[in-house]
């Protein structure tokens, strides 16, 4: 490895780097530990896992070649890749995948855990088979190693700092990081696949600012940036040395409650549904979508995309009823105004929308206090407890349980509002156990239900996936999930 990193500058001068600009910063390069989207972005090009989705969010292989079910659905057997090595040298081979699948499931800061919560085990068959042995029948397996619990790390960094210095088996290996600045991955020539990768280096660049994020692409310090401003996309499409491209995405966006994580849940809010159903009627949806995304991004009250086989038609966003939400507010006899912290992502975008939400829930008898944060740190406070509302969102998964089982059951990786509703944990827990979709949608029916009187997460609109490029640049594959993929990417 330090060989192979001295090499390095001798031959940079000639090397081809994409530069990427991302809105926030990752927060840990710990797979097993990470949770942001723009984390899960350069996990794309650093480390590889077993599966991965398609466009048409089919299964595909990756590290894992082939994988079968037992008769009874209590087995899973995975073939692995032959011949695939990790950045620092070592055979990825059935014991890196087990001694990986045991690290996610039983780490105790992972955030994998309630994702593989139904291994038993995971046996080593032979060099390249492994078998998981499961508690119950879990439907959501495979999708959830076509994710962050499915990416291999060197067996001999997983006692150590593994984000400082992540090792992986992906296209491209970690050279540096600066906090809040750049990160940059350089190509591993010995990678599986290298042929597919056409820069020798990869530099993401965070910045939260969406128009600063433009106008570096304009002057051509970036070839492209993620999540380009609803309110750019017509001047960006106007300019013929750019791109855009559009793509609907999987997830939504909405606000964290904290129902009962520390004392600052005690407010009408966390402990009151009353006071939430409230909350959610002073918001005029459709007037956000309007104001603050120029009418692209779809108002929902629901966890999965109108493009899900379990997005339920029935289900809505209601009028803003501004008299309804103070008669429900003094049905639960809370005192007026109710003041409330409300976490925002240090950029302009998310700036303004807390404004307007401000604005609105306002005349209902709600006092906003609005708190601007670094993403990273916005999501340490909220899953410490230190928050009373939280406005983030979710990128989305292939598989319905990813964008509620980690965020509504009462020990989810991701519920960081501690929101606690046995029959919910019922519903949700069988869901994963059923292969039948009416039966499986039954059930997901009945959990919405109850997400619709209670409001474990309150939902905004749906999130697309705005990107926009140098005109140079070509190749870049469109994905639901909003991930950059690098394969194929060129500059003309």
């Amino acid at each position: 490895m330090a060989a192979a990193l001295g090499a390095a500058p001798a031959a940079h001068a000639q090397q081809s780097v994409l530069r990427i600009g991302l809105q926030e910063d990752p927060d840990m390069l710990d797979p097993h530990r990470a949770r942001t989207f723009v984390g899960r972005i350069v996990f794309k090009g650093l480390c590889d896992k077993l599966f991965d989705a398609s466009p048409d969010l089919q299964l595909v292989p990756r590290l894992a070649t082939e994988w079968s079910f037992s008769a009874d659905g209590m087995t899973a057997t995975i073939k692995l890749r032959p011949n695939v090595k990790f950045h620092d040298g070592a055979a990825f081979d059935a014991a890196a995948a087990k001694a990986n699948l045991d690290r996610a499931r039983t780490l105790p800061e992972s955030l994998r855990r309630s994702e593989l919560a139904t291994i038993d085990s995971v046996e080593v068959v032979d060099p390249l088979t492994i078998a998981i042995k499961l508690r119950q029948r879990d439907a959501t397996l495979l999708s959830q190693l076509a994710d962050r619990a499915g990416m291999m790390l060197s067996p001999a960094t997983l006692a150590g700092d593994v984000g400082a210095r992540p090792v992986c088996t992906g296209p491209y290996k970690f050279v540096e990081r600066v906090q809040n600045d750049r990160i940059v991955l350089e190509k591993f020539a010995d990678h599986w696949e290298a042929a597919n990768y056409h820069f020798d280096r990869v530099i993401y660049r965070s910045i939260p600012d969406t128009t600063v994020r433009l106008a570096n692409l304009r002057s051509g310090e970036l070839d492209m940036i993620e999540r380009l401003a609803a309110t750019d996309v017509k001047s960006a499409r106007a300019d013929r040395n750019l791109r855009v491209l559009f793509t609907p995405g999987l997830g939504y966006q909405g606000m964290t409650i904290n129902h009962n994580n520390s004392d600052a849940a005690n407010t009408p809010l966390g402990k009151d549904k009353r006071v939430r159903q409230a909350f959610s009627l002073s918001i005029d949806r459709a007037v956000l979508n309007q104001v603050v995304f120029d009418d692209t991004h779809p108002p929902t009250v629901q966890p999965f995309p109108p493009s899900s086989s379990y997005y339920r038609k029935d289900l809505v966003p209601p009028a803003r009823d501004i008299a309804k939400a103070r008669a429900l507010l003094r049905e639960a006899g809370v005192t007026t105004p109710i003041k409330i912290e409300m976490m925002v992502t240090n950029n302009p975008v998310d700036a303004q929308l807390g404004q307007v939400i401000q604005a609105m829930v306002q005349e209902a008898g709600f006092e906003i206090s609005l708190r601007s944060m670094e993403f990273a740190s916005q999501l340490r406070d909220q899953q410490q407890g230190r928050f009373q509302l939280s406005r983030v969102g979710w990128s989305g998964r292939i598989d319905p349980d990813g964008n509620i089982h980690p965020f509504w059951t009462s020990q989810g990786g991701q519920n960081d509002g501690k929101y606690n509703n046995p029959e919910m944990d019922r519903l949700l827990t069988e869901a994963r156990a059923v292969y039948d979709f009416e039966s499986r949608k039954k059930l997901y029916d009945a959990a919405q239900n109850i997400a619709q009187d209670e409001i474990p997460v309150l939902y905004l609109y749906n999130q697309p996936w705005f990107y926009a490029t140098s005109a140079r640049i070509t190749g870049f594959p469109l994905h639901p999930d909003g991930m950059i993929r690098l394969n194929g990417i060129k500059r003309q």
